[in-house]
């Protein structure tokens, strides 16, 4: 208790000091995916995979919770509009995550003990955390999200976003990444760039070049186009200007990079130079959609044929070309953690920016 009093303390100290300005950030309109996710379906994944305490629980990973899931909960939770769920997550998160002493997130948290093995960041996890707080703000009108979310971008900014090779990078964490890190580094992860969150977090903490960040972002996926299917890996070596697969790590487009599309249309990015890719390997008769691919091998290590992955080929099918969505598609049902939120983080922007393909 006493430990996690001081941890407590140590974030609310950080959160005080953040120097972002409240009168600008009060002019900010509420976030319009407000009421996107209906109330039926906010409460069949948050009695699936939200405890009391506000842990958002990945049951396809040994029931571990993590940054990335804890800020997606944020999303959804302010998506459905549903404001004592959201607090109820930012609690677990403030308390049990946000444990290191520069105020951002550890990236994993075990229902045993100890429950933090790793006190690395996930800075993915950060950035989501980051968004869903200032959105949170600006709609229920509350200054302390507001400043937490400024904490956390200003520290983001300063540890994980840096300047390589003349490009923005953002390190996946604060260790182990970097150019001295890695014989083959900087290392990053394409889907890590929420292109949704840059302009927010360029409100928020003024003094990164989020811009550039997203410029980098694009580039990069236009170069790290690999194996036959033209995809990214989920883990990619920027040590030269041209990115191949990072060592260390399978060469797949996974379960990371599969985010990458929807995270692009999110943004209202649509150009078909960024799509083509996907919309090749996935859309289109015969096609497998979403899927593990092995770059090197071209081989297809692993379908992925729940609804909620197969929602984000669905996605980009309306986007690019007003495909409607499946009928059994709009429906949604918790199936395991990851793609159950990705079905609803589609429905959710579907619902908010392309009504007509639902």
């Amino acid at each position: 208790m006493i430990a996690s009093l001081l941890r407590s303390a140590g974030v609310a100290a950080l959160i005080a000091a953040a120097t972002v300005s409240m009168a600008t950030l009060a002019h900010a309109e509420p976030s319009t995916m407000r009421g996107t996710v209906t109330a039926a379906d906010w409460r069949a994944y948050s009695e699936r995979f939200v405890d009391a305490s506000g842990r958002v629980i990945d049951d396809g990973n040994g029931g571990i919770s993590h940054s990335e899931g804890q800020g997606y909960g944020l999303l959804l939770a302010l998506a459905a509009d549903d404001r004592a769920g959201f607090e109820r997550i930012w609690s677990f998160t403030r308390t049990e995550l946000m444990l290191r002493d520069d105020g951002l997130a550890v990236w994993s948290w075990q229902p045993t003990l100890p429950h933090v093995r790793d006190s690395n960041n996930a800075s993915d996890g950060d950035l989501l955390i980051a968004y869903a707080l200032a959105e949170a703000g600006w709609t229920w009108n509350e200054p302390a999200f507001l400043k937490a979310a400024a904490a956390i971008a200003e520290v983001l900014g300063k540890k994980t976003v840096v300047e390589d090779l003349g490009r923005q990078l953002m390190l996946p964490g604060v260790d182990g990444f970097s150019r001295a890190a890695r014989p083959d580094g900087p290392v990053v992860n394409l889907s890590y760039w929420i292109f949704e969150a840059f302009p927010v977090m360029a409100q928020l903490a003024p003094h990164t070049d989020w811009q550039g960040l997203s410029q980098s972002g694009l580039a990069l996926l236009q170069l790290a186009q690999f194996g036959v299917q033209k995809l990214p890996t989920d883990w990619i070596s920027v040590k030269d200007k041209t990115p191949v697969p990072a060592a260390g790590f399978d060469p797949d487009f996974g379960y990371n990079a599969i985010r990458i599309p929807l995270y692009l249309i999110r943004a209202g990015i649509t150009d078909a130079a960024l799509l083509a890719p996907y919309e090749k390997a996935w859309l289109g008769e015969g096609k497998l959609g979403p899927a593990v691919i092995n770059v090197k091998t071209n081989a297809v290590e692993s379908p992925l044929n729940e609804p909620g992955y197969r929602m984000l080929a669905a996605a980009l099918a309306c986007v690019r070309s007003g495909t409607k969505v499946p009928d059994d598609l709009k429906t949604f049902a918790p199936t395991l953690y990851f793609p159950s939120t990705l079905h609803l983080l589609s429905l959710s922007f579907l619902t908010e920016r392309h009504a007509e393909c639902l």
